[in-house]
């Protein structure tokens, strides 16, 4: 699916919207829901929600169009961001000033936003959401490389193991025997 800068930047809104208090979602936990929206609905339906690019950066997969899409909102009146101090570092928090229009997501879409709005803001800390980001694929990755979709299939190495060999070796003989 190519990338829809309109449901990008619709989701983005939705999610800011979604969560009631400001405190529960910073710029980092953002980009997490952003990023496993756009990979369950990739894993269920084959295709992403928004087909956004993602991006290594330090804490994780990162929206390349993010920071323009989060002023683009601003500057309609969409959403305010208030940068505040957490135990001693940077933090953005968003204000949704308005109502997102989701008409343009599937209800299955909108499910799975909701699970991973769940799932993050209210189960885990910016830390450890970034923590499970870094999973083999992204630390493959250079920062500000691409991480594309499907390198959620190389999240995890798996060992092989005899039942991989014998196959390997019967596709080798078939391949040698024709």
């Amino acid at each position: 699916m190519p990338y829809d800068r309109g449901k990008f930047k619709t989701l983005v809104h939705y999610v800011c919207s979604r969560v009631e208090d400001p405190t529960r979602l910073g710029a980092v936990k953002l980009n997490k829901v952003l990023w496993f929206s756009d990979i369950l609905t990739y894993l269920n339906f084959n295709a992403p929600v928004t087909g956004a690019r993602y991006v290594k950066r330090q804490f994780g997969p990162v929206p390349a169009a993010i920071v323009p899409i989060i002023q683009e909102l601003q500057s309609e009146g969409a959403l305010a961001v208030r940068n505040v101090e957490y135990f001693g570092k940077p933090k953005r928090e968003f204000f949704a000033l308005t109502v997102p229009d989701i008409s343009a997501f599937s209800a299955d879409e909108i499910s799975i936003v909701e699970s991973v709005i769940d799932l993050i803001c209210e189960r885990h800390t910016a830390a450890s959401i970034s923590e499970f980001t870094h999973d083999e694929a992204w630390e493959m990755a250079q920062i500000g490389e691409d991480l594309p979709f499907y390198t959620v299939f190389a999240a995890r190495r798996g060992e092989i193991d005899e039942s991989d060999m014998a196959w390997a070796e019967g596709q080798i003989a078939e391949l040698q025997a024709a």
